[in-house]
């Protein structure tokens, strides 16, 4: 060979090098192992160095899909078809960006385009069809299985199209079905993690976490590389957290980011975007302490998506409790993303924060939209009950109160009863503050009747919130509230009936609660010592009422009740002695 003919051989094996490495094959492969910001890359040098090759395209419009840009995945296929009209692929992809935006007819439309004039082992645009109904924000695996049974049709050798299947039928709970199509793939190339990892997950709808979590750490062990294992752990731990006890939760959801974070950093990703998606898990998850270090990384990076003011506000709302900006943030949310892109969890915070940051009406229009748009793998009425049990405990009753408003006002909520005892109570506390008197204050009718003005409708709200409870027949609820409930219902309407300031006008609207509460409290299963406050209360009250009317005897019955409960009780002890 001559020195000429070297130098070009060595020339064009450096030639065939840089293609390689920059080849369609590789981008695929990288998109595979998760490493999306390396995909990327790749598919810009060849859309720029290939531009008539439409499937580069459509790869490069899939990559901002994941990355959730969905007009600029728009653009690129625009370009795809723009320069190879032929590449069907392109038109698949538009229809995947209308079937991100809710449009199915459209998507439709463009699907049956794509496909019309497929030769006879064209089968990708099939393929990828079937995939877009799977990975839909409404799922539809009935159409998905259609479309990937012809793509099965034209080519029974290509995995991807068993993985697919596979994911489609686990997605309708055919686990046996979905479990033949994942091995089928696994027999076909033995070296595919893909299928390995969707036999893994399979019991994962079923809720066997401890199952699925012992198959992947096998997988992981056997492949501590391949990043998407750990992604597939991170996201189980996550699922398994909700179903743990309470003092085991922090633990496994911990192991949830940890898993994330080792996701992470075998994919190599540090773009923006990668960490826009690692916030978005935060977000799931429930940490919200990682995800302020996030977001505030975020704030600052150049381009980044208009999704920062979700963790922003998350953030502001959960951690600082900073009401205000939390409620600016997520109004900012709203007004920067499409609807398509907020998920159920944007309305709960958005009218968490707007309410306790004081715009009531919008704050519980956008938690009733929280609740119509919330999915089976959301869980938002249970998010809204604790949030408000949480402000409770806290001492935020006014925020509480707002928030226990919602659970309250649907019976079917798994947080009726609970809402409506302590949005009763914490009304009652307040509505007792303001018709008591203040040091130095009179004790009149006329002072009586300007305070019972202001604090009427809090303690009728009061008094039916807290009727609801002590209605209920279901004996965990009779247990668990009923003696309370009628205790503080009987003060509530104490208070309307203004028995401090004008005792002589009073109607006894609390006589049917205290007599009701005196039979709950005998029957109930509390000691006799923690009995003994509520049966003094009642009998007291019923024998006032009694001696205001004129029945002494029945006065005096009431008191003497009292007294064998409490003989040192002061105020029956000397009604009883008058009597």
């Amino acid at each position: 060979m001559t020195n000429s003919k070297l130098v070009l051989s060595l020339l064009l094996a450096g030639t065939v090098g840089s293609v390689s490495a920059q080849s369609l094959k590789d981008a695929k492969a990288a998109m595979t192992a998760e490493q999306y910001d390396k995909a990327k890359g790749m598919l810009q040098n060849l859309v720029e160095k290939k531009a008539k090759d439409g499937e580069n395209y459509f790869y490069l419009g899939k990559i901002h899909l994941i990355n959730d840009k969905v007009d600029s995945a728009a653009i690129v296929f625009n370009q795809g078809l723009t320069n190879a009209p032929k590449e069907q692929l392109n038109n698949v992809g538009l229809g995947i960006v209308d079937l991100m935006g809710g449009n199915q007819s459209a998507a439709e439309s463009k699907f049956a385009s794509a496909v019309s004039g497929l030769g006879k082992k064209d089968y990708l645009p099939l393929l990828y069809i079937g995939e877009a109904y799977i990975d839909a924000p409404k799922p539809d695996y009935t159409k998905a299985i259609e479309y990937l049974t012809q793509a099965k049709s034209k080519n029974e050798k290509d995995p991807q199209v068993f993985i697919a299947l596979g994911d489609a039928y686990a997605g309708l709970g055919e686990s046996s079905q979905a479990f033949v199509n994942y091995r089928d793939a696994e027999y076909m190339d033995p070296s595919l993690l893909t299928p390995k990892i969707g036999q893994a997950i399979i019991s994962r709808r079923a809720q066997a976490y401890d199952v699925v979590l012992e198959q992947l750490t096998a997988l992981a062990s056997e492949n501590p590389n391949y990043a998407p294992i750990f992604r597939e752990l991170a996201e189980t731990y996550y699922l398994s957290s909700l179903k743990a006890p309470e003092e085991k939760y922090r633990e496994i959801n911990t192991q949830a980011v940890e898993n994330y974070k080792k996701y992470l950093s075998l994919t190599g990703d540090q773009s923006v975007e990668a960490k826009t998606r690692y916030a978005d898990f935060l977000v799931y998850s429930g940490n919200y302490d990682e995800l302020k270090k996030v977001s505030q990384e975020l704030a600052n990076a150049p381009g980044v998506d208009s999704k920062v003011f979700r963790y922003l506000g998350y953030t502001a709302y959960l951690q600082d409790k900073d009401y205000a900006k939390a409620a600016e943030y997520m109004n900012t949310l709203f007004s920067r993303v499409k609807p398509e892109r907020l998920i159920p969890r944007d309305y709960l915070m958005a009218g968490l924060a707007n309410l306790t940051a004081g715009d009531e009406a919008k704050g519980l229009s956008l938690l009733k939209e929280a609740m119509a748009k919330q999915t089976e793998d959301d869980n938002l009425e249970a998010e809204i009950a604790e949030t408000a049990f949480a402000k409770y405990q806290d001492g935020e009753v006014d925020a509480a109160v707002k928030i226990f408003r919602i659970p309250a006002s649907m019976p079917t909520s798994d947080y009726y009863y609970d809402a409506n005892f302590y949005l009763g109570s914490a009304l009652y506390g307040n509505g007792s503050k303001l018709v008591s008197p203040g040091e130095g204050e009179e004790v009149t009718p006329e002072l009586g009747k300007e305070k019972l003005e202001k604090a009427r409708p809090i303690l009728e709200e009061a008094v039916k919130a807290l009727g609801i409870v002590a209605a209920a027949n279901k004996e965990d609820i009779v247990k668990k509230y009923s003696v309370n409930a009628l205790y503080y219902k009987g003060l509530a309407e104490l208070a309307l009936d203004n028995v401090m300031y004008d005792p002589e006008k009073a109607q006894g609207l609390f006589v049917d609660t205290f007599t009701k509460l005196l039979a709950a409290v005998k029957a109930s299963t509390i000691t006799d010592a923690e009995k003994i406050p509520y049966l003094v209360d009642a009998n007291n009250y019923l024998g006032y009422f009694s001696y205001l009317k004129g029945n002494n005897a029945k006065a005096k019955t009431y008191f003497e009740e009292t007294l064998k409960v409490s003989p040192d009780d002061e105020f029956a002890g000397q009604f009883a002695g008058q009597l």
